[in-house]
């Protein structure tokens, strides 16, 4: 309760322009109710419903950081996506599942990946793009991997280690990105990105 009446406060306060809530909070504390008394206007992270609903829809609004990275990085080495196919391995709210929604955005097929997928390594090499962000260490090798596939590695593990593994999938993949200094760069980029937005945006410039 004191959580939620704090980000309310910041909420309603003229003075703020963005609110990041630093997650995973602790067992005691409900995240998602502490994540949707942010208002939607200074979302800046991406994670209430309001914001995932933009990103389903196409609709203007903040999109969840990381995804919105990793797209930044697909435009910057002009990664063709219409009519590819991209597989997403993961499906948390804040990464796996917007990742998901902003390739189908851009016209690719999308294919979620997780825990109980069967037979998981035909699926990976069916990809044009994967991204993988399921949170295990070197999950992923190179031998999972089509050919010329470009690879984006969400996964953040003790140790620096993203999910896949970079030695043996680098000989195999068009493009990949490295852990650490790929993806997590991006991520902060985008963060400070939509604060200036969302200032601009409050302030009418």
């Amino acid at each position: 309760e004191e959580l939620v009446a704090a980000i309310t406060a910041l909420s309603r306060d003229p003075e703020v322009h963005g609110i990041l809530l630093q997650h995973p909070v602790g067992p005691h504390i409900d995240e998602r109710a502490a994540f949707e008394a942010i208002a939607p206007e200074k979302d800046v992270d991406g994670v209430t419903t309001a914001s995932f609903a933009a990103m389903g829809f196409g609709l203007p609004g903040f999109v969840s950081c990381t995804p919105g990275g990793i797209m930044r990085l697909l435009d910057a080495y002009d990664v063709e996506l219409s009519g590819k196919r991209a597989v997403v391995v993961g499906r948390s709210a804040i990464l796996g599942k917007p990742a998901g929604l902003l390739l189908l955005g851009r016209d690719a097929t999308v294919t979620y990946c997780h825990s109980r997928t069967r037979d998981l390594s035909s699926v990976v090499r069916e990809a044009d793009v994967l991204v993988a962000a399921v949170g295990k260490p070197n999950f992923i090798r190179g031998e999972d991997l089509k050919p010329g596939a470009v690879v984006v590695d969400a996964g953040y593990n003790p140790g620096n280690i993203g999910d896949v593994d970079f030695a043996s999938a680098a000989g195999r993949a068009s493009l990949i990105t490295p852990v650490p200094g790929g993806v997590g760069p991006m991520t902060i980029a985008v963060l400070l990105a939509q604060t200036v937005e969302g200032a601009e945006l409050q302030l009418g410039l």
